[in-house]
C-alpha cells in the first residue's frame, strides 16, 4: 500500500492521498450510492402504489357514504333565515320542505288539516289557486322561495317552531306545465313530494260535481263551503245528487288516471311518498309513515272536517242505473261498490 505524502506549513498539516487511490474511492462510493438509491426508490414506489390504492378505496368509500347520506336526508334538511321574523331559540332546529301534490276532491284538504294539527307543521293551503302566482315560472319561483323561507303568512304558519313547511299543489295549477323547471327546483332545493290521490275516481267525480253545483246554489244558508265541520252541514250538502254523463264517463275516468300517472312520471326522481285517500281513511298508521317521511316526532293527528258523501254510491248519483250499466264489465267496475267511509 502506498504511503501518504505529507507536506508541512507553518500553522497546518495537509495530508494528500495518491491520485489513483482517490479516484478508486470515489468510484466505490458512487456505485454504493447508486445501488442504495435504486433500492430506496423501489421501496418508495411500492409504498406509494399501495397508498394510492388505499387512498382510492377510501375516496370511493367516502363518496359512496356521502351519496347515501345525501339520499338519507342531508340536502332535505334546511335552516331558513326568514326576513319577517327571527326564529329565536329554534334557529338551530332544521326544517324540511314539502309539497302535497294532488287533484281537487281527493282528500287533500282533510289530509292537510291532519298535518297542521301537528305542532311543528306549517302547510299553507292551495297557494297556486291564485292565477297571478302561477302566471310564469318566475312568479312561481318567487312564491316557492317565500314559502320555504318561512316568510309566507297564513293561518297555518307555526313560524319559528316549524320543522316542516309546505303547501298543496293541484295538478291543474301550473305544476305539469312547468314540470321540467320545477323538477330541477325540487331536487336542487331539497323539496320532498307527498303524492295524494284517490283510487275510487267515481267517488271523486261525485264530489267534484256536487262541489261545483254548490258554488252557485250555496245550499248552506247562502254560503258555499267546500269542506264542513258538522254532521248537519254534511247532511245538507249530500242531499244534492249529481247527474253523470254516462257517454263520456269512461273517457273522463281515463283522463284522471292519465293525469296522476303523468305527474308520477315527471317527478319520479324526487324524494317522494305516494298516498291514497282510501288508505288514510282505513289505516291511520299511514299518518305515522308521513311523520317519519317528514322527520317529525310522532303525535296524534286530528281533523274537524266531516265527510260529506257517506254510504253507497247509488245513494249519491241521480242516474245510478245508467252508470251501473255503463261501468259493469269494464276496468272501472270496482268503483261502483268500493267504500271509502
Amino acid at each position: 500500500m502506498a504511503e501518504a505524502v505529507c507536506s508541512f506549513h507553518k500553522d497546518s498539516i495537509v495530508v494528500r492521498s495518491p491520485k489513483a487511490s482517490s479516484f478508486l474511492s470515489r468510484m466505490i462510493m458512487l456505485v454504493c450510492a447508486m445501488t442504495c438509491g435504486v433500492y430506496i426508490c423501489s421501496i418508495c414506489l411500492r409504498q406509494i402504489s399501495g397508498q394510492t390504492k388505499t387512498s382510492n378505496k377510501i375516496i370511493d368509500d367516502s363518496c359512496e357514504n356521502y351519496r347515501i347520506s345525501l339520499r338519507g336526508g342531508a340536502p332535505y334538511v334546511h335552516y331558513p333565515k326568514p326576513q319577517t321574523f327571527h326564529r329565536v331559540e329554534c334557529v338551530d332546529n332544521p326544517v324540511r320542505y314539502f309539497v302535497i301534490v294532488s287533484m281537487q276532491r281527493s282528500g287533500s284538504g282533510w289530509f292537510e288539516t291532519l298535518l297542521n294539527s301537528h305542532v311543528n307543521v306549517s302547510s299553507n293551503g292551495e297557494i297556486f289557486s291564485v292565477k297571478d302566482r302561477r302566471s310564469n315560472i318566475s312568479s312561481i319561483f318567487w312564491t316557492l322561495d317565500k314559502v320555504y323561507n318561512l316568510d309566507w303568512v297564513s293561518s297555518a304558519s307555526k313560524n319559528e317552531c316549524s320543522a316542516a313547511v309546505g303547501f298543496k299543489w293541484m295538478l291543474n295549477q301550473g305544476l305539469i306545465e312547468h314540470h321540467e323547471e320545477l323538477l330541477e327546483y325540487f331536487n336542487t332545493r331539497g323539496v320532498s313530494l307527498i303524492f295524494l290521490f284517490r283510487r275510487n275516481l267515481l267517488r271523486r267525480m261525485v264530489s267534484l260535481l256536487a262541489n261545483s253545483y254548490d258554488r252557485h246554489a250555496k245550499l248552506l244558508n247562502g254560503t258555499h263551503k267546500s269542506h264542513v265541520h258538522s254532521l248537519e252541514e254534511a247532511d245538507a250538502l249530500s242531499k244534492y245528487k249529481p247527474f253523470i254523463n254516462p257517454t263520456s264517463l269512461t273517457s273522463e275516468l281515463q283522463q284522471m288516471e292519465l293525469a296522476a300517472a303523468k305527474a308520477l312520471e315527471y317527478f319520479h326522481s324526487t324524494r317522494h311518498i305516494i298516498l291514497y285517500y282510501e288508505d288514510l281513511v282505513s289505516n291511520h298508521t299511514k299518518l305515522v309513515d308521513v311523520e317519519d317521511f317528514l322527520g317529525l316526532p310522532h303525535m296524534k293527528l286530528t281533523s274537524r272536517q266531516v265527510k260529506i258523501h257517506k254510504g253507497p254510491l247509488r245513494e249519491h248519483i241521480r242516474n245510478w242505473d245508467d252508470i251501473n250499466k255503463m261501468l259493469r264489465g269494464t276496468a272501472y267496475q270496482s268503483f261502483l261498490y268500493a267504500d271509502d267511509y
